[in-house]
């Protein structure tokens, strides 16, 4: 097992009713940003509680981030903000709104002589940041209880990450009830970019890191057996809970430690949603099958280990291995979510490979995956085989 340093500073608040502790956790003398996606908390009731349980605090709405938060749009949130002396930044949403919430208290701390968008890719020092407050209402990024934050600027085909410890939330509320009413093609995209965002901090080589290994088994076992029961009663507290929690400890900090880790997954999607729209999570049902495959030989015991505790294969390392992979495109598509481009209307596959090549190039991401050895060229090799 590798060294690690560990600290997460977020206090969480979980289960139904928890939306009221937002009194608690906001000075009563606040100036609060309220930052939501497109209005669907104001038709399933959790805006009317964030707004009692805000009670006469000074609150600031902004809403319509995107699905992928937009630089531009974001910025204008930021103005918003500097224009009513907002000294709170709150996310009511998933994974996208938490993350430009993320952005906002950042920016809004900037130096004003500084381009903000110099904080994404980390490429200014990022000191300070207004504090964080959130309510999730899709599970799936751990967005919620992390450091890290995804933006996008459509104007110059970026979509780039950013992580830094003064934004790490100060507390985030997790009440499972409010998925009640998601729709089915979000839900499906919270499972798979759970179990992705697991298998991507997982699915490398042995490290003898086996308390590790076990909590990515466990997220990943039960990421399996809830996606059914939710597709039966979507309404299955329990199910709605184990959800929201294993999305949560899947990018919460813990799995990673000690651990050699592949994002090549996500860099392959990040360029796949620029290029052509697409949802996150289907651009990692597309990616991670592929890559997996592609890379079968150095990821065989770590495949075969999660074949025999994940989905109880039986068989020698490389019957499980393969068994593995292709159990694991089966629950993708039973979430929802093709894993073969053609699935998302993109026929021109050698374009969209050399698409994504030209685009890893241009953000110099050279030398992906747990070994430093997945190049650009390899990344058109996994698209053309998802086609």
């Amino acid at each position: 097992m590798k060294n690690f340093s560990f600290h997460n500073p977020t206090r969480l608040h979980f289960g139904r009713g928890q939306i009221a502790q937002l009194d608690s956790e906001i000075g009563k003398d606040a100036r609060v940003l309220l930052v939501y996606g497109g209005g669907s908390i104001k038709r399933n009731g959790v805006h009317a509680q964030v707004m009692a349980a805000l009670g006469q605090r000074t609150v600031v709405e902004f809403a319509g981030i995107e699905a992928n938060p937009e630089f531009d749009t974001l910025m204008r949130a930021v103005a918003l903000g500097k224009e009513n002396g907002v000294d709170w930044v709150l996310g009511v949403g998933g994974g996208s709104v938490l993350d430009g919430s993320k952005f906002i208290a950042a920016a809004l701390a900037l130096d004003p002589a500084v381009d903000p968008w110099l904080i994404v890719g980390n490429k200014t020092p990022l000191h300070a940041a207004l504090p964080i407050g959130c309510v999730l209402t899709l599970p799936a990024t751990g967005s919620e209880a992390n450091f890290t934050g995804v933006i996008t600027r459509r104007e110059t085909q970026d979509k780039l990450s950013f992580k830094n410890a003064a934004v790490y939330p100060r507390f985030s509320v997790l009440d499972p009830t409010v998925i009640d009413s998601l729709p089915a093609r979000q839900l499906g995209n919270g499972l798979v970019d759970a179990f992705v965002h697991t298998t991507e901090q997982y699915l490398t080589y042995p490290a003898e890191a086996r308390v590790q290994d076990r909590l990515a088994e466990g997220i990943l076992s039960t990421l399996v057996e809830v996606a059914p029961l939710l597709r039966q009663n979507q309404g299955d507290y329990d199910a709605q809970a184990n959800l929201m929690w294993a999305a949560n400890q899947a990018m919460f900090g813990l799995v990673p430690l000690g651990q050699p880790l592949d994002w090549a997954s996500h860099a392959i999607g990040h360029e796949l949603t620029v290029l052509y729209g697409l949802d996150h999570a289907q651009t990692l049902a597309i990616a991670l099958p592929s890559l997996l495959r592609y890379k079968f030989d150095a990821k065989r015991a770590k495949l075969a280990q999660y074949g025999r505790r994940v989905w109880q294969l039986n068989g020698d390392d490389d019957e499980v291995a393969n068994a593995a992979i292709e159990a694991t495109r089966r629950f993708f598509e039973s979430a929802g979510l093709p894993t073969r481009l053609s699935g998302y209307g993109i026929d021109d596959v050698a374009e969209a490979a050399a698409g994504v090549e030209a685009q890893l190039i241009r953000h110099q991401r050279l030398k992906l995956g747990e070994h430093g050895d997945i190049t650009p060229a390899d990344c058109r090799a996994i698209v053309l085989a998802a086609g």
